[in-house]
């Protein structure tokens, strides 16, 4: 990896910011200064330091989101908020990406990574990763329901689902509402919504709380995010 790059990716500015800062002989190489932005060094093997401190270099970043409302799962967009803008700088240097997309509308878990690999892996439709949703439903859910799920349902489009898990967890009859958990191996477009309106219910309300391995933690808040550690990291590799 050239110098500049890994400079840039840990913090110190932009590559013509980098370029200066070289040129000012603070930057060593196993003990030996550098001023040439192109040259090469291994990150796993070599030393590098900025005015004496070490610098850390990562090549991946693994975060979870509590996506709140009214952001979109996009790394850039002219004219919405994107779950992008809601990470520090230090973690937007990584050019992380979501993995798959909430709806706008859609809170809760959503992955942020770089690592393009496990991405592909955990959004493949080989692998059936579940990911289970929490939701309030306008309309009464029944075991009807459960077992029409369990079968698969036709979309509008003909395409039938594959089996899918759910779960009631409470019915009002008076205010004509549900809630319930629902747990898809499959992310087609707006699918939950579409389940639903298959069998003449309304989701009101969604949320993801689980993919694969990973529980959403209880303790972000809407917009808020954390790295995961190295235990969860390896679980979503197993996973994939």
């Amino acid at each position: 990896m050239r110098i500049d790059k890994l400079l840039a990716n840990t913090g110190y500015g932009s590559r013509k910011e980098v370029k200066k800062l070289l040129k000012t002989g603070a930057v060593q190489i196993n003990d030996t200064v550098v001023k040439d932005p192109q040259t090469h060094l291994d990150p796993e093997t070599d030393q590098v330091t900025v005015h004496g401190e070490i610098v850390v270099y990562r090549e991946f970043i693994y975060l979870m989101m509590n996506k709140p409302d009214g952001v979109i799962s996009a790394t850039e967009d002219d004219r919405e908020e994107t779950v992008i803008d809601l990470l520090e700088m230090e973690d937007q240097i990584y050019e992380p990406f979501p993995v798959g997309r909430l709806d706008k509308d859609t809170v809760g878990l959503l992955l942020l990574t770089n690592d393009g690999q496990l991405a592909h892996q955990l959004l493949s439709p080989k692998k059936h990763v579940p990911k289970t949703y929490y939701a309030k439903i306008a309309g009464l859910v029944t075991e009807k329901d459960i077992e029409a799920f369990k079968r698969g349902v036709t979309l509008d489009d003909g395409y039938i689902t594959k089996p899918a898990k759910l779960v009631i967890l409470s019915t009002n009859e008076e205010e004509n509402r549900s809630e319930i958990e629902l747990t898809i191996m499959e992310g087609k477009f707006h699918q939950v919504k579409r389940m639903f309106e298959a069998v003449d219910k309304k989701v009101t309300f969604l949320m993801r709380i689980k993919m694969g391995p990973l529980s959403l933690d209880e303790s972000l808040k809407p917009g808020e995010y954390r790295e995961l550690d190295d235990e969860e990291v390896e679980l979503l590799k197993q996973t994939s």
